[in-house]
């Protein structure tokens, strides 16, 4: 049975049965469905369906996904280790307004909905300024590659290992 806490899941030891499973959700189909063998089929929403793939993705990988509820409220510590980052320079940008928190009694929480905005806008604005870089770079002619190509290869990355 499956709790609200967060829960990391193992890679499974039939691999092969992960290559069938990526391959029936990377199909062209709009539409799939769940079944028993004692319920009718019901028909899996798209969130679902995408959080689908990217599990299976990442566990044939070999990576171990962990599961945790939006809800969830995250101690300083736990949200400087999700971000990868110490806990004082977690606490300077709660500090700084950069993350909402709360204080329900002396210990600030974070919301993991709110770390996770956050830890996306800082993922945009680091390939914002790597964009900006490179075409500086290709402005002054110290970097060989088109502006676009580098996009390009940026785009294949970010498929491939996110």
């Amino acid at each position: 049975m499956f709790t609200t806490r967060e829960q990391t899941i193992p890679l499974p030891e039939n691999v092969e049965t992960l290559q069938g499973i990526e391959k029936i959700l990377a199909s062209d189909q709009s539409h799939f469905y769940i079944s028993s063998d004692k319920e009718i089929g019901v028909e899996l929403p798209k969130p679902i369906i995408y959080l689908l793939k990217n599990i299976v993705s990442s566990m044939r990988r070999g990576q171990a996904i962990t599961i945790a509820p939006h809800a969830m409220r995250l101690t300083t510590q736990e949200a400087a280790d999700l971000l990868g980052i110490s806990r004082p320079t977690l606490i300077k940008l709660l500090e700084a307004g950069k993350i909402p928190f709360e204080t329900p009694n002396w210990h600030r929480r974070i919301r993991l909905l709110d770390l996770l905005v956050f830890q996306e806008s800082r993922h945009i604005d680091t390939e914002d300024r790597l964009g900006q870089l490179a075409k500086d770079a290709l402005e002054v002619g110290s970097y060989s590659e088109s502006h676009e190509k580098y996009e390009s290869a940026l785009k294949e990355a970010r498929r491939k290992y996110l």
